[in-house]
């Protein structure tokens, strides 16, 4: 299977408010999904709060990690950072640590142009020696990667896959013959939004990159595989046990819920990196009852 392939996991950075990462909080995260036997790990993510981090406390939680699960999972590290020299130094960082792949999103303050982000990608791609997937966000980068753009970009060295946003009119399969048209035969299609992840992977889609499979592995995978295995009706049925869960997400950010979630497993206890406000108390009420019924169903 390749690196770019399969369910991967993206876990919250347990950090305290100054930004220091708690890596014995992160140890146990990452262990539960090294046990479960996600195909892989997206560390430092969005889910993980890459962009709120200082590139010490990424150099170490890269470090927690691999001495966690290294050698058993496949470790992908978000390296995203404004500048395209601050970039190259993470993706280094992560590559010294001995992670697997990178993950890059166009982190910018000024709007980028379709040259500025290829001529960034190709310097971190060269720079990290590493498989790297382009991540496609923009909601929160407000870049949009075209088919032209992305076709270009995986025809250079080392750039490896491309994670999507949901498509708006769910059409997975369409998306995906459109790009694959443009791109390199060997360049792998994933899409993250964990609602219609599943979904995405019954439309032909490489990976999904799950928020939720960074906290409830075992039952983000059964979810998973019944989709890899094209079984519809199975993977429909799974997927509604999770629909309280992706009504939280759409309505508050996963970002903001896998912090409660965190708390309730007894994982660890942090709140989101300032300036982003913890769950009110009624909403926190409803994280816990969206668990009691994947744990009801997954028993």
């Amino acid at each position: 299977m390749s690196l770019f392939e399969g369910l991967s996991a993206f876990p919250i950075t347990p950090a305290d408010p100054s930004g220091r990462v708690d890596t014995v909080a992160l140890a146990r995260v990452l262990n539960r999904l090294a046990e479960a036997r996600v195909d892989s790990i997206g560390l430092l993510g969005s889910t993980g709060a890459y962009a709120f981090l200082m590139r010490e406390e990424r150099r170490r939680a890269v470090e927690a990690a691999m001495a966690t699960v290294g050698g058993r999972i496949p470790v992908i590290v978000g390296v995203g950072a404004l500048r395209t020299d601050d970039t190259q130094a993470l993706a280094r960082d992560a590559r010294a640590a001995g992670a697997n792949g990178l993950l890059l999103a166009p982190v910018s303050y000024t709007p980028l142009r379709d040259e500025e982000v290829y001529a960034h990608f190709a310097a971190v791609a060269e720079a990290g020696e590493l498989p790297l997937a382009i991540y496609n966000n923009p909601g929160t980068t407000r870049f949009t990667f075209s088919r032209e753009l992305i076709g270009r970009l995986s025809e250079v060295a080392n750039i490896a896959a491309v994670k999507m946003p949901l498509p708006a009119d769910g059409d997975f399969a369409g998306e995906l013959e459109a790009i694959r048209s443009v791109r390199s035969s060997s360049f792998r299609m994933g899409y993250g939004g964990d609602g219609d992840g599943a979904a995405s992977r019954l439309g032909g889609g490489d990976a999904w990159y799950s928020v939720a499979a960074g906290l409830l592995p075992v039952e983000t995978l059964a979810l998973a595989r019944a989709a890899q295995s094209g079984d519809v009706a199975q993977t429909q049925r799974l997927n509604a046990a999770f629909e309280p869960l992706w009504s939280l997400f759409r309505e508050f950010g996963s970002f903001r819920v896998v912090y409660v979630i965190a708390e309730l497993l007894g994982l660890c206890k942090v709140e989101p990196p300032r300036p982003v406000l913890p769950l009110p108390d009624t909403a926190r009420d409803r994280v816990a009852a969206a668990l009691i019924v994947l744990r009801k169903h997954f028993a």
